[in-house]
């Protein structure tokens, strides 16, 4: 039997945390404003395709929003939000790379072979060039679509580059992980670059801008120097609030009294990130486009717990399959909904996306084979039945298996080993490792360091390959099913062999030297030609012999040096 230990904090405290509010807007700053005086007085109907507005954060825990009961203030959120649809039965992928891509293609990520790890900075990997993409299929609709913020779907030649896959500008970060000011992004000792791209060039001249700041500001200018007359896509991937914990000064000052210097910094730049998003919706308001505008907010993973986000009261943290890992935070918010100020229980995934905003656009979806999501439009504006009833999460053929799993715990039929996930109706089934599985409350106190004290733990079940719950009964995950219920565990491993039939080899190549920033400038970007596969194999000489031809990025240094230097008398100072 299950033994759970709690300590330092109350259950009854933690679930009642409360939130500060301030005032959203002011009026002055958001009154409507109309290109055409006739357009006010048209009822919030389709007249043409709407403008669509896709905000994804970066690691944002599913607590940490003030509507879910989180001590960090977040004011717009919660009021686009209010105004809205929330959606409260929504999942997303456990780490960036599967989200994107899911996000982007519509398909589960064992049908794009990603469904290992993340693309990687040197890894000759990218989302597979035969794939239609979203802002593709909504170029083809008539839409201008424009990317802001994070990539993360691989750069190793020029054919994957955001600009190459639909959009019609891009500015961002290719790889998973920059400096908030400086861009830069180290992907091991000695191997750092600058990260910050204009269309496919290098934006060396945006150096030292805050990224959240920079991405609301260029989502501004796109907005005024387009015509609300003609539809436009634009898909703003914070890089917030993903590890480096960086903020402006005055965002951590307002969590002054929080004693978790982690949690500090990082609700800073929840805080921060929402204000962003403010000026988003002002700005939508301000050049005309609101009225005829759909706002998706999405989160594209559970929150990383030692980095001061929180999935309380869910089970698990970012990189696992628990709920923790997989239930996002996701609303809409627009003028169009019939059905406002909700919440709604519909089950929802992140690849449905791609054909509810296609049809959405009034794009063509019949030339588009084997999606895996479902046009879920109805259930979010009219309050109908989800079309979705079930959602692999995942199966990872590469990921260490489970020492305790087997092909005869799976009843013949599916090796238990194998890390895997999946959803159905009300059920939900782990084999494998899931990952990370204790229960952390947020980290609010002094002496908290991240998620090793003060968790509710569970002491056993390090022996399982197996899990099963009731997901709608028992969203925390506290009583598996799995030796009561075995002919639904049967049931579900047969629809793991189901899907495992049509996965695809995993897409996980060898990091290639070439692809090291000091060849390129001192900047990560691409370096294979357009002739050359995922499986490169010209020239194999090492780095150092190649390092007599290239300078060596001394500024790379010299910026890690200080940025260590100033994050360690920022500690001392916070």
């Amino acid at each position: 039997m299950a033994v759970y230990a709690l300590t330092g904090f109350s259950l009854v405290s933690l679930l009642s945390f409360g939130y500060l509010s301030w005032d959203w807007m002011k009026p002055s700053l958001v009154a409507d404003v109309a290109t055409d005086p006739m357009e006010k007085s048209l009822p919030p109907t389709f007249t043409r395709p709407p403008h669509i507005i896709f905000i994804l954060t970066d690691d944002q825990g599913y607590h940490d929003i003030g509507y879910h009961g989180s001590d960090i203030q977040t004011p717009t959120l919660d009021r686009l939000a209010a105004e809205g649809v929330k959606l409260e039965n929504y999942y997303i992928q456990p780490i960036c790379t599967p989200s994107r891509s899911q996000l982007i293609t519509g398909r589960y990520q064992i049908h794009t072979g990603l469904q290992h790890s993340i693309i990687r900075p040197r890894q000759p990997n990218c989302l597979p060039l035969d794939q239609v993409t979203l802002p593709q299929k909504l170029q083809e609709a008539g839409y201008s679509t424009h990317m802001v913020g994070k990539w993360h779907l691989g750069f190793y030649k020029k054919e994957c580059l955001p600009t190459r896959r639909g959009f019609d500008t891009f500015l961002g970060s290719l790889t998973g992980n920059v400096d908030y000011y400086t861009y830069d992004n180290c992907d091991g000792p000695d191997v750092c670059g600058y990260d910050l791209h204009e269309g496919e060039d290098v934006a060396w001249d945006q150096s030292g801008k805050y990224s959240t700041f920079l991405y609301a500001q260029r989502v501004s200018k796109i907005l005024a120097s387009h015509s609300p007359k003609e539809p436009i896509f634009i898909y703003v991937a914070f890089q917030a609030v993903h590890t480096p914990l960086q903020s402006p000064k005055e965002y951590i000052y307002r969590y002054r009294s929080m004693g978790n210097v982690a949690r500090r910094k990082y609700a800073a730049m929840v805080t921060c990130m929402d204000e962003a998003v403010k000026n988003i919706t002002w700005a939508l308001k301000k050049y005309g486009y609101y009225d005829n505008s759909v706002m998706v907010f999405s989160t594209d993973n559970g929150g990383q717990t030692f980095s001061g986000g929180s999935n309380w009261p869910l089970r698990g943290r970012k990189g696992t399959y628990w709920e923790g890992g997989v239930r996002g935070i996701g609303f809409v918010h627009s003028p169009l909904i019939k059905r406002k100020r909700r919440t709604s229980w519909a089950l929802v995934h992140i690849t449905d996306w791609y054909p509810t905003l296609v049809s959405l656009a009034r794009g063509n979806l019949s030339n588009v084979q084997g999606l895996d999501g479902y046009d879920v439009w109805p259930a979010i504006s009219e309050g109908k039945e989800s079309p979705r009833t079930e959602i692999l999460h995942n199966i990872d053929p590469l990921y260490n298996h489970a020492k305790y799993g087997s092909l005869e715990d799976g009843f013949g039929i599916w090796n238990t080993a194998v890390q895997a996930s999946i959803r159905v109706g009300e059920w939900k089934l782990l084999t494998g490792d899931p990952g990370y599985s204790d229960w952390i409350p947020p980290q609010t106190l002094t002496n908290f360091p991240g998620s090793w004290w003060n968790l509710e733990r569970l002491t056993d079940g390090l022996r399982k390959s197996v899990w099963l719950f009731n997901i709608t009964a028992d969203p925390y995950e506290r009583y598996d099913l799995s030796d009561q219920r075995p002919e639904v565990v049967r049931s579900l491993l047969m629809r793991l062999v189901h899907y495992n039939r049509t996965a695809i080899p995993v897409r996980y190549p060898a990091e290639n030297p070439r692809a090291h920033p000091d060849f390129n400038g001192g900047a990560w970007g691409p370096w294979a030609t357009e002739d050359e596969g995922e499986e490169w194999e010209g020239g194999r000489e090492s780095l150092k012999s190649r390092n007599k031809k290239k300078k060596k990025c001394k500024i790379c240094k010299l910026r890690s040096f200080f940025r260590k230097l100033n994050t360690r008398l920022m500690s001392n100072r916070i």
